[in-house]
């Protein structure tokens, strides 16, 4: 037991934190709108997180200006939509910025070695200046439908989604606890453990039993809303692609020798220098996808969006696990960070708790993360 709660800390402490906020709420914290908010809102965190973890894992990096370039991306987005051009223009437009930032971002600090801090620092001023310079200090609304429901829509399947409860969520639930199973059995069997009743074994087949309550709890129960969110789409296949290049790839396994050592990962043959650059080039283009996500949500944009946006993504981060000295740190850590902050937003909203608050309660929660962190660290 006492192995169970320091492996899934944070995974418990979520579940805590989200039993209390249907207590505090008066169980409005589980109405089908607020469940689906919950990923909507919070779906750019999700993201975000995924590329600041390989920023992270590089050697404690950080990019600080994930919020402006989100703001420009948006305000470029917006004026182009805002000519009449069509979404087509505006999304490449949106993506072909970003990969430019990425890239300017991954020179000074790949190839030139500018600190990430300082360096990123000095894009989150540069790229908020551009933004407000492109918007004329003004907001800018976006009506374009074909953008919009590229990011901020509902999935509708014809005969599943006609009726108050939507079928298709349901389904899609049953769908992804099979292939968590089935993932979990070809684990297991790779492993020759299926039918050993090695303590390994018991403890994957528990905590898939889990993950698929979960699944169906949570599908079933948007499935009172409006279906399932675009954004939940976008979400998956980005947090997959990363967990796949970090756990599955060369590149991933270089990210993580980078920062546990890049001396020596120097001499193990890896250019650090181009990892560096690959993981802040990463970084920019989710949040160009961030930037159009929330100009998409929100359906305007002005000089601050993005605000914080970097602030909830290292939090994310540092609350799932990830070790602030860089080459620690999983996706699935990220995902518990995200949806753990998610749920404290949420419900601190729901509540109708003052925003100076919900700072205070945030900061607290990010230290004593990194507090865990620096202590269980110690100990090994």
């Amino acid at each position: 037991m006492r192995t169970v709660i320091k492996e899934y800390t944070m995974s418990i402490a979520l579940a805590v934190i989200f039993i209390a906020a249907v207590i505090v709420t008066g169980g409005r914290m589980l109405y089908p709108q607020n469940l689906s908010n919950l990923l909507t809102q919070n779906a750019y965190v999700l993201i975000l997180a995924g590329g600041m973890l390989m920023c992270i894992l590089s050697g404690g990096n950080i990019d600080l200006s994930v919020g402006a370039v989100a703001c420009l991306v948006g305000a470029v987005c917006a004026r182009i939509l805002e000519t009449g051009w069509g979404f087509l223009p505006a999304l490449a437009a949106g993506l072909g910025l970003s990969l430019v930032i990425g890239l300017w971002n991954g020179f000074w600090i790949g190839k030139i070695r500018i600190p990430s801090f300082v360096a990123t620092l000095s894009g989150m001023f540069l790229f908020r200046g551009l933004a407000r310079a492109i918007l004329n200090s003004r907001t800018v609304a976006v009506t374009d439908e074909g953008f919009l429901n590229i990011f901020f829509s509902y999935i509708r399947i014809p005969g599943l989604d006609d009726g108050p409860v939507k079928l298709s969520c349901i389904l899609l639930g049953i769908i992804l606890s099979v292939v968590t199973m089935v993932i979990t059995v070809r684990k297991l069997h790779g492993r020759k453990e299926i039918l050993s009743g090695a303590h390994l074994a018991r403890k994957e087949i528990v905590k898939t039993a889990v993950i698929c309550i979960l699944i169906l709890a949570y599908t079933g129960m948007i499935a009172g809303y409006k279906g399932i969110p675009v954004m939940a789409v976008w979400v998956a296949v980005i947090l997959i692609v990363f967990h796949f290049v970090a756990a599955n790839t060369p590149v991933g396994r270089h990210i993580y020798a980078v920062g546990e050592n890049e001396k020596t990962a120097a001499l193990s043959g890896i250019n650090s220098s181009r990892i560096l650059a690959f993981t802040f080039t990463a970084m920019a283009l989710l949040s160009g996808i961030c930037g159009m996500m929330a100009l998409s949500r929100i359906g305007s944009v002005n000089g601050d969006l993005g605000n914080a946006f970097e602030m909830d993504a290292i939090a994310a981060c540092f609350i799932g696990g990830a070790s602030p000295r860089g080459g620690s740190g999983t996706i699935s850590g990220i995902v518990v960070g995200a949806a753990l902050l998610g749920v404290i937003n949420q419900g601190m909203s729901i509540m109708g708790l003052d925003s100076n608050w919900q700072y205070v309660v945030k900061g607290l929660i990010l230290l004593g993360a990194v507090v865990a962190d620096v202590a269980m660290n110690s100990r090994k």
